[in-house]
């Protein structure tokens, strides 16, 4: 593999894992059972160690070893993990981010600025790896250890606080002095090998002296032994007695990560457990052959749990190979489904259909025109097809939202705190699916958003208390699909807006005149008006007026609209409803003299023919008012309405509207081109698209639209419905 594609997926793993580490630490509050979460973050942090570790990134490696330390701590249960402790592990995520994306800059050493923030993170994590250790569970360092081997064997000095020594436990068997062998000829033969720095007798299986046979041996031995080589020379100290005794070794402490290092290095298919263990050497093949032959009288029983009870195996290092055991199987079913393509590709791809859909439009006119049989079909078949390509590509382009929301998992924890707030954060909708390129586009807006409510909106604990709400306040996200659009919520169950307050400030800036009724919507859409806050004091969130009209704006560029709901003391709700895709749609032809427009096939109620007293800008539609705009107006096209003129009932947000169009011309895959700067503030229209014939047809804005005939027919929709709804004589 080239270096530098190599250096890129390291990048974009750590960033992946990162994201898991922060989302496992921010999931532990509300977690019933923690410790499967305190390992996903013991194993983000231990792999992005090993891996920095093969680019050389010592600087990473040093950084990560202590975060590492300390989450070892966690799992073993000697440094409590509290929020104090959670906030910490958060910054040094954060640290460690800057530090990848130091890397991905060019900046493979780490220069005294990237590495100076890391310095006081390393100096609070020293102080969890510095506190005093639990009492040792033995009295004491050089006590006897019982002999049923069911109990675990307790390491010498095991409350020293680097233990970098194997520790030996062997216990001979009643009839190794009858065989000839002389036990402390062991022990002699390991002082060759290495220095023996701490031992103890063991006891306990001495009889009384009556019944003392001075044949049989009655002793054990719990060694401390410093050495070089490995697990297998070691164990050959003892292969003439292995049968008939009982030995137990385990690697030193501070080794227990190199092994589980070299468990996660394994390449290949996922392997069995033991053999994973004894290749990477903390396993012996005696000791796993033991376990098995254990394993057979108890088939039930899983052949880590066996070795971990039979001591040959620290639970750490089992649990890792399980972990890498698990890695393998789920990376190689991953592989099998799914590849990493580039964004840049993707989007090639899009546009290719998209000139195809208008090759194929024209191809299909051209063969209608020639009136051949045959080739009107086989155009039919490919229309077929290319709509399937179509669907396809989109559908690559589809990401699910719950990213986007779990970024705000974080907002929400760090803002709360700096804001003195108790706030919980719900999401909902996590599953539903977005273009890539709008989901890129809808990240700052909703963080506005966000932020807002949680500064504006959520009050302190203290008047929550006084109201009678929980003090905890609580910020939902949510996203479903609705009429080809996706609806995103953002809800708080804060105070609400003040409506008079609002009203009074526009009135003060000139939005609108003293005297003018305004609903309730019209008033809160105020806000989104640019340099309007009602905040008394400027914070480091908000007050200075800058903000909900860049939201506004940015979401009106993503052809989108944003509205609001309030109720004053219960909460305020902002809803943003957004295209599925800014790419390719279905859409419906009409025609008005002869122009044509498109419009999105999903925002299509039904049509129906055009009925209406003269003069009316409102129709009844099955009992119901309808108001209706007339293109022909709207976009002063010349000439005389057409005879049979239709209205092509239109949706959106729960409202419906009219729009009156001479002919109507038929389904059509629109290819969506951007408006050149010349028509940024043409109204009632997002976009454009190419005919078959080659004509441009502009796509209609049909939230502008629906908004505009609403307008311009509300007052005597009202009138009409009243007329409608009387009683007649």
């Amino acid at each position: 593999m080239d270096l530098d594609d190599a250096l890129e997926t390291f990048i974009v793993e750590c960033r992946e894992l990162l994201e898991d580490m922060e989302t496992a630490l921010l999931g532990l509050a509300g977690a019933q059972e923690k410790d499967e979460l305190v390992n996903a973050i013991f194993r983000a942090a231990h792999t992005i160690k090993g891996s920095s570790g093969l680019f050389s990134l010592d600087h990473i490696v040093a950084f990560t070893h202590v975060v590492e330390s300390v989450l070892d701590k966690v799992r073993g249960g000697k440094v409590a993990l509290d929020d104090k402790l959670v906030v910490l592990l958060l910054a040094c995520c954060d640290h460690m981010g800057n530090l990848v994306n130091g890397v991905a800059g060019g900046d493979m050493k780490g220069g005294a600025d990237l590495l100076a923030p890391g310095e006081p993170l390393i100096a609070q994590l020293r102080e969890y790896l510095d506190a005093p250790k639990k009492e040792a569970t033995q009295a004491s360092t050089t006590g006897a250890i019982a002999q049923n081997d069911a109990q675990q064997v307790q390491r010498i000095n095991a409350d020293s606080a680097n233990a970098d020594h194997w520790h030996i436990s062997v216990r001979f068997g009643p009839d190794v002095l009858r065989n000839g062998m002389d036990p402390l000829s062991f022990i002699r033969y390991l002082g060759t090998m290495g220095d023996i720095t701490g031992m103890a007798t063991v006891t306990d299986a001495l009889p009384g002296a009556e019944q003392m046979d001075p044949e049989l041996c009655y002793l054990g031995f719990e060694m401390a032994f410093q050495t070089a080589v490995g697990k297998a020379e070691i164990e050959k100290v003892f292969e003439f007695v292995r049968d008939d005794s009982r030995l137990v070794i385990l690697p030193p402490h501070s080794l227990i990560s190199e092994y589980i290092n070299l468990i996660n290095l394994q390449q290949g298919d996922a392997a069995r457990l033991g053999d994973m263990l004894v290749q990477c050497g903390t396993l012996s093949a005696q000791e796993l052959d033991m376990a098995l032959n254990s394993q057979a009288d108890t088939p039930a029983k899983p052949i880590g749990t066996i070795l971990v009870e039979q001591g040959s195996v620290q639970p750490e290092v089992v649990e890792a190979a399980l972990s890498k055991q698990k890695q393998v199987r789920e990376t190689g079913a991953a592989e099998s489904k799914s590849i990493r393509v580039d964004a840049d590709k993707l989007d090639q791809l899009i546009n290719l259909v998209g000139e195809l859909i208008i090759a194929g439009a024209s191809v299909n006119m051209i063969a209608h025109r020639a009136r051949v049989v045959e080739l009107t079909e086989a155009t039919s078949k490919l229309a077929t097809l290319v709509e399937d390509v179509r669907d396809s590509a989109l559908q690559l382009r589809m990401v699910k939202i719950g990213a986007t929301f779990s970024r705000f998992q974080r907002v929400v924890h760090d803002v709360s705190r700096e804001l003195g707030k108790d706030i919980g954060l719900v999401i909902d909708g996590e599953e539903t699916e977005l273009d890539k390129t709008v989901i890129e586009k809808i990240g700052d807006p909703l963080m506005h958003l966000v932020r807002n409510s949680m500064d504006h909106g959520i009050e302190p604990a203290e008047v929550r208390a006084a109201r009678g709400k929980p003090v905890q306040g609580t910020l939902k996200l949510n996203a479903f699909h609705d009429s080809g659009a996706i609806v995103i919520t953002v809800q708080d169950d804060g105070g609400g807006l003040k409506r008079d307050k609002i009203l009074a400030k526009a009135i003060e800036r000139g939005l609108v005149d003293a005297g003018h009724h305004m609903s309730d919507s019209e008033v809160y859409a105020l806000i989104f008006e640019p340099g309007f806050s009602t905040a008394e004091k400027v914070t480091n969130l908000s007050g200075r007026g800058v903000g909900l009209d860049v939201v506004k704006r940015n979401i009106t560029a993503l052809r989108g609209t944003v509205g609001l709901s309030s109720e004053e003391g219960v909460g305020t709700t902002v809803t943003v409803r957004l295209p599925l895709t800014l790419a390719i749609i279905d859409g419906f032809l009409v025609g008005v003299d002869k122009a044509v427009y498109a419009i999105p096939l999903d925002m299509i109620e039904e049509c129906i023919a055009f009925s209406a007293e003269p003069g009316h800008d409102y129709t009844n539609l099955r009992g119901q008012v309808l108001p209706f705009i007339r293109i022909r107006e709207l976009f002063s096209v010349p000439g005389l309405p057409a005879k049979g003129e239709n209205i092509v009932v239109l949706k959106h947000a729960g409202q419906k509207a009219g729009l009156v169009v001479d002919t109507l011309l038929g389904e059509f895959q629109t290819v969506i081109k951007p408006l050149g700067q010349m028509f940024a503030q043409s109204k009632c229209i997002s976009g454009s698209t190419i005919l078959g014939s080659g004509d441009v047809a502009l796509i209609l804005d049909v939230p502008q639209l629906v908004r505009q005939a609403m307008a311009r027919g509300g007052a005597a929709a009202s009138g009409a419905t009243r007329q409608l709804e009387m009683p007649s004589s």
